[in-house]
Protein backbone atom coordinates (compact mmCIF):
# COMPACT_ATOMS: atom_id res chain seq x y z
CA UNK A 1 0.00 0.00 0.00
CA UNK A 2 1.22 3.17 -0.95
CA UNK A 3 1.80 6.05 1.67
CA UNK A 4 0.50 9.59 1.57
CA UNK A 5 3.38 12.28 2.09
CA UNK A 6 1.72 14.17 4.79
CA UNK A 7 3.19 17.94 5.81
CA UNK A 8 1.17 19.36 8.58
CA UNK A 9 1.27 23.52 9.11
CA UNK A 10 -0.05 24.77 12.60
CA UNK A 11 -1.86 28.03 13.43
CA UNK A 12 -0.95 29.06 17.14
CA UNK A 13 -3.59 31.86 16.93
CA UNK A 14 -6.73 29.27 16.36
CA UNK A 15 -4.52 26.03 17.88
CA UNK A 16 -5.18 24.67 14.33
CA UNK A 17 -3.45 21.83 12.07
CA UNK A 18 -3.71 21.88 8.48
CA UNK A 19 -2.20 19.39 6.36
CA UNK A 20 -1.04 18.77 2.88
CA UNK A 21 -1.72 15.04 1.71
CA UNK A 22 0.28 14.11 -1.10
CA UNK A 23 0.53 11.07 -4.09
CA UNK A 24 4.41 10.68 -4.12
CA UNK A 25 4.18 9.05 -7.41
CA UNK A 26 1.84 11.46 -9.28
CA UNK A 27 2.98 14.63 -6.93
CA UNK A 28 -0.79 15.38 -6.80
CA UNK A 29 -1.96 16.90 -3.51
CA UNK A 30 -4.72 17.65 -1.13
CA UNK A 31 -4.78 20.61 1.49
CA UNK A 32 -7.48 19.32 4.36
CA UNK A 33 -8.63 22.17 6.64
CA UNK A 34 -7.01 25.29 5.63
CA UNK A 35 -6.81 28.50 7.61
CA UNK A 36 -7.87 31.98 6.79
CA UNK A 37 -6.11 34.37 9.07
CA UNK A 38 -8.85 36.81 10.95
CA UNK A 39 -8.92 39.04 13.47
CA UNK A 40 -11.89 39.75 15.28
CA UNK A 41 -11.42 42.98 17.00
CA UNK A 42 -10.71 44.24 13.51
CA UNK A 43 -11.94 42.73 11.09
CA UNK A 44 -9.05 42.47 9.05
CA UNK A 45 -8.82 39.22 6.93
CA UNK A 46 -4.82 37.78 5.60
CA UNK A 47 -4.43 34.61 3.98
CA UNK A 48 -1.00 34.01 5.33
CA UNK A 49 -1.45 30.95 6.48
CA UNK A 50 -2.91 29.09 3.22
CA UNK A 51 -0.19 30.65 1.47
CA UNK A 52 2.59 28.83 3.32
CA UNK A 53 0.95 26.23 2.36
CA UNK A 54 1.05 26.85 -1.81
CA UNK A 55 4.63 28.03 -1.29
CA UNK A 56 5.34 24.70 0.42
CA UNK A 57 3.67 22.97 -2.40
CA UNK A 58 5.07 24.81 -5.49
CA UNK A 59 8.78 24.70 -3.76
CA UNK A 60 8.01 20.74 -3.21
CA UNK A 61 6.67 20.27 -6.52
CA UNK A 62 2.90 19.44 -5.33
CA UNK A 63 -0.32 20.11 -7.65
CA UNK A 64 -2.86 20.50 -5.48
CA UNK A 65 -6.24 19.34 -6.75
CA UNK A 66 -8.43 19.24 -3.69
CA UNK A 67 -9.63 21.05 -0.84
CA UNK A 68 -10.92 19.13 2.09
CA UNK A 69 -13.04 20.42 5.21
CA UNK A 70 -14.04 17.80 7.84
CA UNK A 71 -16.53 19.48 8.88
CA UNK A 72 -17.84 23.19 8.98
CA UNK A 73 -15.19 24.44 11.73
CA UNK A 74 -16.03 26.83 14.86
CA UNK A 75 -13.06 28.13 15.69
CA UNK A 76 -11.30 29.29 12.62
CA UNK A 77 -12.52 30.44 8.93
CA UNK A 78 -11.74 28.40 5.89
CA UNK A 79 -9.52 29.58 3.15
CA UNK A 80 -10.72 27.11 0.92
CA UNK A 81 -12.06 29.65 -1.69
CA UNK A 82 -8.67 31.12 -1.41
CA UNK A 83 -6.48 27.92 -2.09
CA UNK A 84 -9.40 26.59 -4.92
CA UNK A 85 -8.85 30.58 -6.39
CA UNK A 86 -5.01 29.68 -6.79
CA UNK A 87 -4.59 25.91 -7.64
CA UNK A 88 -8.48 25.59 -9.42
CA UNK A 89 -8.54 23.00 -6.95
CA UNK A 90 -12.34 21.80 -5.99
CA UNK A 91 -13.54 21.63 -2.26
CA UNK A 92 -15.42 18.63 -0.75
CA UNK A 93 -17.16 17.63 3.15
CA UNK A 94 -19.57 15.45 4.59
CA UNK A 95 -23.10 15.37 2.80
CA UNK A 96 -24.59 16.11 5.91
CA UNK A 97 -23.34 19.88 6.06
CA UNK A 98 -26.92 20.04 4.60
CA UNK A 99 -28.23 19.65 7.99
CA UNK A 100 -25.70 21.91 9.67
CA UNK A 101 -27.03 24.66 7.15
CA UNK A 102 -30.59 24.00 7.70
CA UNK A 103 -29.47 24.43 11.65
CA UNK A 104 -27.73 27.75 11.00
CA UNK A 105 -29.71 29.56 8.36
CA UNK A 106 -32.64 30.56 10.64
CA UNK A 107 -30.12 31.93 13.38
CA UNK A 108 -28.61 34.28 10.65
CA UNK A 109 -31.09 34.86 8.85
CA UNK A 110 -29.39 33.72 5.64
CA UNK A 111 -32.18 33.92 3.44
CA UNK A 112 -29.89 33.82 0.35
CA UNK A 113 -28.20 30.63 1.93
CA UNK A 114 -28.76 27.63 -0.17
CA UNK A 115 -29.34 24.58 2.08
CA UNK A 116 -28.47 22.04 -0.44
CA UNK A 117 -24.86 22.04 0.02
CA UNK A 118 -24.27 23.52 -3.30
CA UNK A 119 -21.54 25.88 -2.49
CA UNK A 120 -19.22 23.13 -2.24
CA UNK A 121 -18.14 20.81 -5.40
CA UNK A 122 -18.35 17.57 -3.70
CA UNK A 123 -20.67 16.16 -0.50
CA UNK A 124 -19.10 12.71 0.39
CA UNK A 125 -21.32 10.08 1.59
CA UNK A 126 -20.36 7.78 4.18
CA UNK A 127 -18.07 5.00 2.35
CA UNK A 128 -17.62 6.95 -0.57
CA UNK A 129 -13.82 6.62 -2.27
CA UNK A 130 -12.39 8.73 -4.58
CA UNK A 131 -8.44 9.24 -5.01
CA UNK A 132 -5.83 11.97 -4.56
CA UNK A 133 -3.98 11.12 -7.79
CA UNK A 134 -3.51 7.43 -7.34
CA UNK A 135 -4.04 7.49 -3.25
CA UNK A 136 -7.50 6.00 -2.55
CA UNK A 137 -9.58 7.56 -0.13
CA UNK A 138 -12.68 6.34 2.11
CA UNK A 139 -14.45 9.06 3.55
CA UNK A 140 -16.45 7.90 7.26
CA UNK A 141 -19.09 9.97 8.24
CA UNK A 142 -18.40 9.98 11.96
CA UNK A 143 -20.95 12.65 13.42
CA UNK A 144 -21.31 13.93 17.28
CA UNK A 145 -19.59 16.97 17.35
CA UNK A 146 -21.47 18.34 14.16
CA UNK A 147 -23.87 16.35 12.41
CA UNK A 148 -21.38 16.81 9.43
CA UNK A 149 -18.58 15.33 10.69
CA UNK A 150 -15.92 13.49 8.60
CA UNK A 151 -13.02 11.07 8.58
CA UNK A 152 -10.57 10.94 5.93
CA UNK A 153 -9.03 7.32 5.72
CA UNK A 154 -5.73 7.88 3.23
CA UNK A 155 -3.19 4.46 3.58
CA UNK A 156 -2.57 3.88 7.38
CA UNK A 157 -3.84 7.61 8.31
CA UNK A 158 -7.05 9.03 9.48
CA UNK A 159 -7.68 13.01 9.30
CA UNK A 160 -10.37 12.97 12.11
CA UNK A 161 -11.05 16.64 12.38
CA UNK A 162 -12.05 17.43 16.05
CA UNK A 163 -13.58 14.36 16.80
CA UNK A 164 -10.74 13.28 18.81
CA UNK A 165 -7.68 15.05 20.46
CA UNK A 166 -4.47 13.99 22.15
CA UNK A 167 -4.73 10.99 24.66
CA UNK A 168 -3.60 13.09 27.28
CA UNK A 169 -6.63 16.03 26.18
CA UNK A 170 -9.35 14.22 25.29
CA UNK A 171 -12.19 14.57 22.95
CA UNK A 172 -14.55 17.04 21.22
CA UNK A 173 -17.36 18.89 22.38
CA UNK A 174 -20.64 17.90 21.67
CA UNK A 175 -23.18 20.83 22.67
CA UNK A 176 -23.06 22.71 19.45
CA UNK A 177 -26.89 22.84 17.83
CA UNK A 178 -26.97 19.35 16.17
CA UNK A 179 -23.88 17.88 18.54
CA UNK A 180 -24.26 14.72 20.51
CA UNK A 181 -22.49 12.85 22.54
CA UNK A 182 -23.95 9.72 22.65
CA UNK A 183 -23.65 9.87 18.61
CA UNK A 184 -20.04 10.99 19.25
CA UNK A 185 -18.98 8.19 21.36
CA UNK A 186 -20.02 5.93 18.91
CA UNK A 187 -18.08 7.71 16.31
CA UNK A 188 -14.90 7.56 18.32
CA UNK A 189 -15.67 3.74 18.68
CA UNK A 190 -16.10 3.19 15.11
CA UNK A 191 -12.76 5.12 14.12
CA UNK A 192 -10.58 2.78 17.09
CA UNK A 193 -12.46 0.03 15.60
CA UNK A 194 -9.70 1.11 12.64
CA UNK A 195 -6.10 -1.40 13.35
CA UNK A 196 -4.34 -0.53 15.49
CA UNK A 197 -1.02 0.83 14.15
CA UNK A 198 -3.59 3.71 11.82
CA UNK A 199 -2.50 6.87 12.71
CA UNK A 200 -4.87 9.61 13.27
CA UNK A 201 -3.88 13.05 12.71
CA UNK A 202 -5.57 16.02 14.82
CA UNK A 203 -7.42 19.12 13.61
CA UNK A 204 -6.34 20.72 16.87
CA UNK A 205 -4.12 20.77 20.12
CA UNK A 206 -3.97 22.44 22.99
CA UNK A 207 -1.45 21.34 24.89
CA UNK A 208 -3.01 19.18 27.78
CA UNK A 209 -1.43 20.06 31.26
CA UNK A 210 2.52 19.03 31.87
CA UNK A 211 2.91 19.07 28.42
CA UNK A 212 4.80 21.68 26.74
CA UNK A 213 5.19 21.54 23.19
CA UNK A 214 2.23 21.13 20.68
CA UNK A 215 1.12 17.54 19.04
CA UNK A 216 -1.39 16.28 16.21
CA UNK A 217 -0.27 12.65 15.67
CA UNK A 218 -1.51 9.88 17.40
CA UNK A 219 -3.01 6.06 17.22
CA UNK A 220 -5.44 4.00 17.28
CA UNK A 221 -3.68 1.78 19.98
CA UNK A 222 -2.44 5.23 22.05
CA UNK A 223 -5.70 6.27 22.15
CA UNK A 224 -7.17 2.74 23.25
CA UNK A 225 -5.02 2.62 25.83
CA UNK A 226 -4.44 6.00 27.47
CA UNK A 227 -7.14 8.35 26.03
CA UNK A 228 -8.43 10.65 29.09
CA UNK A 229 -11.59 10.16 27.39
CA UNK A 230 -12.55 6.80 25.42
CA UNK A 231 -9.46 4.48 26.39
CA UNK A 232 -11.16 0.76 26.17
CA UNK A 233 -12.34 0.59 29.69
CA UNK A 234 -14.60 3.80 29.45
CA UNK A 235 -18.61 3.02 28.84
CA UNK A 236 -21.08 4.65 26.62
CA UNK A 237 -22.92 6.19 29.60
CA UNK A 238 -19.63 7.16 31.50
CA UNK A 239 -18.71 9.05 28.46
CA UNK A 240 -21.65 10.78 27.77
CA UNK A 241 -22.02 11.78 31.76
CA UNK A 242 -18.76 13.24 31.44
CA UNK A 243 -19.03 14.98 28.39
CA UNK A 244 -22.36 16.37 29.05
CA UNK A 245 -21.05 17.68 32.55
CA UNK A 246 -17.60 19.11 30.97
CA UNK A 247 -19.68 20.98 27.91
CA UNK A 248 -21.73 22.84 30.45
CA UNK A 249 -19.16 24.72 31.84
CA UNK A 250 -17.03 25.17 28.26
CA UNK A 251 -17.17 29.07 26.84
CA UNK A 252 -18.42 29.93 23.67
CA UNK A 253 -15.23 29.56 21.27
CA UNK A 254 -14.49 33.17 20.42
CA UNK A 255 -15.13 32.42 16.31
CA UNK A 256 -17.91 30.75 16.48
CA UNK A 257 -20.18 33.42 15.29
CA UNK A 258 -18.39 34.86 12.23
CA UNK A 259 -16.81 30.69 11.44
CA UNK A 260 -20.04 29.09 11.27
CA UNK A 261 -22.05 31.61 8.89
CA UNK A 262 -18.78 31.64 6.63
CA UNK A 263 -17.51 27.85 6.64
CA UNK A 264 -21.06 26.54 5.60
CA UNK A 265 -21.10 28.66 2.45
CA UNK A 266 -17.32 26.41 1.95
CA UNK A 267 -15.12 29.50 3.01
CA UNK A 268 -17.76 32.21 1.82
CA UNK A 269 -18.29 35.73 3.19
CA UNK A 270 -21.82 37.07 2.21
CA UNK A 271 -21.85 39.36 -0.89
CA UNK A 272 -20.07 43.08 -0.69
CA UNK A 273 -22.46 45.64 0.05
CA UNK A 274 -22.84 48.52 -1.85
CA UNK A 275 -19.66 50.35 -0.04
CA UNK A 276 -18.02 47.55 -1.17
CA UNK A 277 -17.58 46.14 2.41
CA UNK A 278 -18.26 43.19 3.17
CA UNK A 279 -20.26 42.11 6.62
CA UNK A 280 -20.86 39.43 9.20
CA UNK A 281 -24.05 39.02 11.09
CA UNK A 282 -23.97 38.73 14.73
CA UNK A 283 -27.34 37.73 16.67
CA UNK A 284 -28.31 40.16 19.52
CA UNK A 285 -30.56 38.50 22.54
CA UNK A 286 -31.61 39.20 25.58
CA UNK A 287 -30.45 37.51 28.40
CA UNK A 288 -32.71 35.01 29.91
CA UNK A 289 -33.04 35.89 33.75
CA UNK A 290 -34.65 33.16 36.03
CA UNK A 291 -37.74 34.53 37.65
Amino acid sequence: MTQPFIKAFFDEPTNTISYLVGDPATRIAAVIDPVLDFDLASGEVDTRSAERILAFADEDGWQIAIVLETHAHADHLSAAPFIKAHTGAWIGIGAHIRDVQRIFRPVFAMTDLKTDGSDFDRLFEDGERFQIGDLPVEVLHVPGHTPADVAYLIGDAAFVGDTLFMPDYGTARADFPGGDARTLYRSIRRLLALPGETRLFLCHDYKAPGRDEYRWETTVDEQRRSSVHVHDAVSEDAFVAMREQRDAGLAVPRLLLPSIQVNIRAGRFHEAADNGVTYLRIPVKPRQRAE
